[in-house]
């Protein structure tokens, strides 16, 4: 995503477009420790307060094992970064429903919002009414499209694309590989399906691209996955851009065909998948799936209580790199996004202790 120019389709609920958040000069500021968080602070505000008040929660939906773990998360990482935060609401999947939510919680009086976008683009209604009302908003997971936001705390998505590309090429010298697509309305669906698209146009010609836009739905994997191998039964990899929703679905759809082998056995299908769930752990363990790529819901808790925090006390961020092995980058829209780290995981690293999904009882 940084560094390049997404295009962005049109979606439901969008207003006018508003300018993007300046990040305020830092001129006279002399840095004491490079990569440093703390650092990459430009200014606090002359409008800024303590820091208090009720911090609103708006989950995307709860039907994935990922977003179940980050809203575990949030109480405890609320906590942790002295942030007063409400009961978390569940959109459902739904993007109508989320801006009524963002009204909701405008209305009990909440201080800062933190939300998960389910549609870049008609997210911006909700970003609106808590412009106007002088709320500030961090963004986790998804980027809006437009409108104000004090951070997006998100990995970058395009290197989950291209991970999975680079792990699937080198597995398979050439056929057919399928990539299993999140919802286009959402910048993370367009983010991981070009960059896959791209990169093995690139690097390995040799592969035939097969997708499938499944929604971040389960059901809509399972009925186009079956077709699909119905037609193509030469198939050799699967790229699942969300292991939440489509490890299940793929693994039974496998299984069912008779060609659930595992790594090793002869007519194995390589599969990278995207999450860093303890289940699809359990799966690289048993040979179903070759490897996952760990999106940190732990961090994107902890930085989304961090940030809204900042923002409720006038603080405002600059690019460069962080405390915590990420960078803070301007997307084109002007808005700032912490890119968190999303490492590769294989057989050979599936049980570090450090991995989120190690930690999940």
């Amino acid at each position: 995503m940084a560094g390049r120019t997404v295009r962005y389709r049109n979606g439901r609920n969008t207003s006018r477009a508003i300018r993007a958040a300046a990040v305020a000069a830092c001129a006279t500021l002399v840095l004491a420790a490079c990569g440093s968080t703390k650092d990459n602070v430009a200014s606090k505000g002359d409008g800024g307060g303590d820091g208090s008040g009720k911090v609103g929660v708006i989950l995307p939906l709860l039907t994935s094992p990922f977003w179940q773990s980050y809203n575990d998360y949030v109480p405890k990482m609320a906590k942790t970064e002295d942030v007063d935060a409400l009961k978390t609401v569940n959109s459902n999947s739904d993007p109508s429903q989320q801006i009524t939510d963002i009204n909701n919680q405008l209305n009990q009086g909440v201080k800062g919002l933190v939300v998960a976008p389910l549609d870049s683009a008609a997210i911006s209604a909700g970003l609106d009414q808590a412009e106007r009302k002088g709320v500030p908003v961090v963004a986790v997971d998804v980027a809006p499209e437009k409108g104000k936001v004090a951070m997006v705390v998100r990995a970058n998505n395009v290197a989950y694309g291209e991970k999975a590309c680079e792990y699937l090429g080198k597995q398979i010298p050439s056929g057919k590989v399928v990539q299993i697509m999140g919802d286009l309305a959402s910048v993370n669906g367009r983010d991981r399906s070009e960059a896959f698209r791209a990169c093995v146009k690139e690097k390995f010609p040799k592969l035939k691209v097969l997708e499938i836009p499944a929604k971040w739905e389960s059901d809509t994997a399972a009925s186009k996955l079956d077709t699909l191998f119905n037609a193509n039964p030469d198939i050799k990899g699967i790229y699942m851009q969300a292991g939440g929703v489509y490890l299940a679905p793929t693994l039974q759809t496998l299984k069912s065909k008779g060609l659930l082998k595992t790594v090793g056995q002869k007519g194995h299908i390589a599969i990278v998948s995207n999450d860093g769930i303890p289940q699809e752990y359990d799966a690289i363990r048993k040979g179903q799936i070759d490897a996952t790529v760990s999106q940190p819901a732990d961090l994107y808790a902890k930085y989304g209580m961090y940030y809204i925090k900042a923002a409720m006390e006038g603080k405002t961020f600059k690019p460069g790199p962080t405390d915590h092995d990420s960078e803070i980058v301007k997307l084109p829209s002007g808005i700032l996004e912490d890119q968190l780290p999303a490492p590769l995981v294989t057989k050979e690293n599936v049980d570090d202790p450090e991995l989120w999904g190690n930690t999940v009882k």
